[in-house]
């Protein structure tokens, strides 16, 4: 890994640890509620990023060994193993996108710099190089964590992410949150208190060292 994607994968920590820090206070009936994806509610969006994470660290692992190895078996499993992982109760929900989001991590930091050449390929799209996984994932944290409809908007991405040079579609992404219409966020039922008030919220643990 080096220089520009340690860069990378450190934003991706930063995205990270914001994320777990939103998800580990939506109270277990909100997690049911629509997000601001059509048909996800919040928990869909939390699963899709954990399976997500299981399919870069696939295809790392392929990158890694020169295989090429699927990011998902199919687009039907990869919906039915969203399903899955969106019936899980909160805790264990948010303990699958904290686990799933280190194992990533892990084999990221370990990969070799000859394999982040390597194509690698999510069910049909066009080849791409692993090394682009970490944009990837980067852009998915982000724009995910402000779909949650839980706080986290497109003023709190940090300056460096808000600025970066995106291919498509991601720069559509990116640019698709920002526009968003006020009656879509109105649409989404707020949150219930996260704490009782005069209660100190207790601290969260950092997932990243």
């Amino acid at each position: 890994m080096d220089a520009g994607q340690r860069e990378v994968w450190d934003q991706i920590d930063d995205a990270t640890q914001r994320l777990l820090g939103t998800a580990r206070v939506i109270a277990e009936p909100d997690l049911r509620q629509p997000s601001l994806l059509p048909g996800w509610t919040r928990a869909h969006v939390l699963a899709h990023l954990a399976r997500s994470a299981d399919a870069m660290r696939t295809l790392l692992t392929g990158a890694r060994s020169g295989q090429e190895l699927p990011a998902y078996a199919s687009a039907g499993a990869r919906d039915a193993d969203i399903e899955h992982g969106a019936a899980q109760k909160a805790k264990e929900l948010v303990t699958d996108v904290a686990d799933s989001a280190m194992a990533l991590r892990t084999i990221a930091r370990q990969l070799p710099d000859q394999a982040w050449p390597r194509p690698v390929q999510v069910l049909d799209s066009a080849p791409f190089p692993a090394a682009q996984l970490l944009t990837r994932r980067l852009v998915e944290v982000e724009l995910h964590h402000c779909d949650l409809a839980a706080g986290y908007t497109p003023a709190d991405w940090p300056a460096a992410f808000a600025s970066m040079e995106l291919a498509e579609p991601m720069r559509t992404q990116r640019q698709d949150r920002l526009r968003r219409p006020q009656e879509l966020l109105d649409s989404v039922p707020p949150l219930r208190p996260a704490r009782v008030p005069g209660q100190p919220r207790k601290g969260i643990a950092p997932l990243f060292s």
